[in-house]
């Protein structure tokens, strides 16, 4: 038998999973079928990066989970997860049947569950089957219970997070030091995530990396492109620790730079101060979010700005990219202790950003790296 490697006490699953079931009774559900990654990997510690291939918890209102997987996942349920009942399929089987067989052997052929239709692995084609096949479970949409959950971070998930972040710093570093006339995108991404792997990041990133045109436009990812005299690079670093988050951005000029150039930078991180100056438990999200939006559009930066502020991260498995709670302007949360937040703001292809966890008396900033232009 396997030596287990929990990422965490077996007692924090335990509490996990005592949630989710309050929940499921308070609703008048017998149980939760869930098929996103992340609510399979929260509440019962499995993991494998092969979480794509048909895999869901079963989760009644009362007892222990079920993990349904396929077989040569067996050895990752040895050493992550903290329950051990299980259902594995074979590449020979029809899977959906057994999916089926073992939802029905669980919890009867009469149950009303809970099922997270909105998760990615569950296709419209696979719940079909389901309903077909069980014609007389109840099924309610539950997309939101384990997420939402989520959002509250415990002291040990937070603990990976800052872990995390210092994967990002020296991420960034290495993205300034490797930048420079002549240099290519990918040169420049090698050394970025090579950094980042060394830090302790699970996965290479190295997340938003432009330059030249694209620089002014979000989302852009490293090519063949060569560095070229004058350029903004736009860098984002994106590493996690045991799969949750820390990221944030730092803008760089190619030399030459121009006064106009830091004056903006300048103007972007003295905004944000004054947002983040505001946030703390029991405030509402629109209070900072505004103080974004109004700084950016009253200094000229932009004509119009529609970008989120604040979004959540934490335990995210690609493609998630972040978690169900954002800043914008009809958002109605206000912020708690234990959320933790990627909060950005973009302006004339300068990202400033950062990952902070909400205390409670304020935030603790997680990313703690010089905040300025930086130019090469």
């Amino acid at each position: 038998m396997p030596t287990p490697a929990y990422w965490f006490e077996r007692e924090e699953y335990l509490a996990r999973l005592a949630r989710v079931q309050t929940e499921l009774k308070r609703r008048d559900l017998d149980g939760l079928i869930a098929f996103l990654p992340e609510t399979v990997t929260w509440v019962t510690g499995y993991f494998t990066r092969a979480y794509g291939t048909l895999q869901f918890a079963i989760i009644p209102a009362d007892g222990e989970p079920t993990l349904f997987c396929r077989d040569v996942e067996e050895y990752y349920l040895d050493t992550t997860c903290v329950f051990a009942d299980r259902v594995m399929w074979t590449d020979s089987d029809d899977r959906m049947k057994v999916a089926a067989d073992a939802i029905r052997s669980r919890m009867g052929d009469t149950a009303k569950l809970g099922i997270e239709l909105s998760a990615w692995p569950l296709s419209a084609g696979r719940f079909d089957y389901l309903n077909s096949a069980l014609p007389g479970i109840i099924w309610q949409d539950e997309s939101a219970l384990a997420p939402t959950m989520r959002l509250i971070k415990s002291p040990a998930e937070i603990a990976y997070q800052r872990l995390a972040a210092k994967a990002a710093e020296a991420g960034m570093q290495a993205a300034i030091d490797s930048s420079e006339v002549g240099v290519s995108e990918r040169e420049m991404a090698a050394q970025i995530c090579a950094a980042m792997i060394r830090a302790g990041s699970d996965l290479p990133g190295p997340g938003v990396m432009s330059s030249g045109e694209r620089a002014f436009h979000l989302h852009g990812g490293y090519s063949d492109r060569v560095l070229e005299e004058g350029d903004i690079v736009q860098i984002e670093v994106t590493p996690n620790v045991h799969h949750y988050h820390a990221r944030f951005m730092r803008p760089i000029r190619i030399a030459p730079a121009k006064d106009n150039d830091h004056a903006i930078v300048e103007k972007l991180i003295a905004i944000q101060d004054a947002a983040l100056a505001e946030v703390r438990p029991g405030v509402a999200a629109t209070v900072p979010d505004s103080i974004y939006r109004d700084g950016i559009l009253s200094a000229g930066l932009r004509e119009t700005y529609t970008n989120k502020t604040f979004y959540s991260v934490g335990l995210l498995l690609q493609p998630n990219g972040g978690e169900p709670l954002e800043a914008e302007p009809s958002c109605t949360w206000k912020f708690e202790p234990g959320q933790t937040f990627h909060t950005y703001l973009l302006a004339s292809g300068y990202g400033m950003s950062e990952t902070i966890a909400i205390t409670e008396t304020g935030y603790e900033r997680l990313t703690n790296f010089p905040r300025k232009l930086f130019v090469k």
